[in-house]
């Protein structure tokens, strides 16, 4: 309803909470904030595997001895942390193995990787690939596919040698050395084009080029026309877990853009390795 002429406007007023905060909603807010310094007590004995004092833990996070000592009583109740009389340092225990256990095992590659897959497909605007190796091969068991005419057709379920795909070169490369001599001598260097590598000699001088860059190149060795470029993904352990592939037609995949697309296809690999918890090697 308007108001009539002259009238002044009506004022809305103005209620404050005075309500005294209840004992619960005090209580509550107490647990969450000793859970979040308890959480904070975890991830710092986390970085220190030889342990910290509880003067140290501490004061990396800014607690006093005393509300520390009392928050780690209580993960050590619940085994999330142990301390070790002999040399008076708290150090993480076996139930936190069990909880990072259980997200190692929930976690699903493909899931985690797929955003990171497409963003790397709208960057380069070519087909995103995930591999892992079996046996000799590469197994491709993900693909974020451009929408331009000319793409790769292999798809999920799809193989490839290792010794000429630039998922399997690329996860050659960073083998550990017992692995990559036993995987080496059990491949057959078949010819897929006349640019494939078929000597050991080759393979190696080429493998020695990736590690210093930092990523693979296939380049028309497995398919006549078509060029690939692929960085790895490792593990919790600092070891290879799959690799993930830009690939494309030369047409669009030029020798100039190489260098270009390998940079991006390291950095997204190194995004999903993070996000799934892993480390790159040092």
């Amino acid at each position: 309803m308007l108001d009539r002429p002259g009238r002044p406007p009506e004022r809305q007023a103005v209620r404050l909470d005075l309500r005294v905060p209840s004992k619960e909603s005090l209580r509550a807010s107490g647990q969450v904030q000793s859970l979040s310094r308890a959480l904070k007590l975890l991830n710092a004995l986390a970085v220190h595997p030889q342990g910290l004092s509880l003067s140290e833990v501490a004061g990396h996070v800014g607690l006093p001895n005393s509300t520390a000592h009392r928050l780690l009583t209580t993960l050590q109740n619940e085994r999330y942390v142990r301390f070790e009389s002999e040399r008076s340092v708290w150090l993480i225990g076996v139930q936190a193995f069990c909880v990072g256990a259980a997200f190692v095992r929930s976690r699903d590659l493909v899931i985690i990787a797929r955003p990171y897959m497409r963003r790397l497909m709208e960057q380069s605007g070519e087909t995103v690939n995930l591999a892992i190796a079996d046996r000799g091969e590469v197994i491709y068991i993900a693909q974020v596919e451009t929408q331009k005419m000319m793409r790769a057709i292999a798809g999920p379920g799809g193989r490839a040698p290792m010794h000429c795909s630039g998922v399997g070169k690329s996860l050659l490369a960073v083998a550990d050395q017992a692995s990559a001599d036993k995987l080496l001598s059990s491949l057959e260097l078949h010819r897929e084009t006349v640019h494939t590598l078929i000597t050991i000699e080759d393979l190696q001088r080429d493998l020695e080029k990736i590690r210093k860059r930092g990523y693979a190149v296939d380049n028309e060795e497995n398919a006549v026309g078509l060029r690939c470029v692929a960085a790895v993904i490792y593990d919790e352990h600092g070891a290879p877990l799959a690799a993930l592939s830009v690939s494309g037609p030369t047409a669009r995949i030029t020798e100039q853009r190489i260098p270009l697309l390998g940079d991006a296809a390291v950095g997204i690999a190194a995004e999903i390795t993070a996000e799934i918890g892993g480390q790159r090697p040092t």
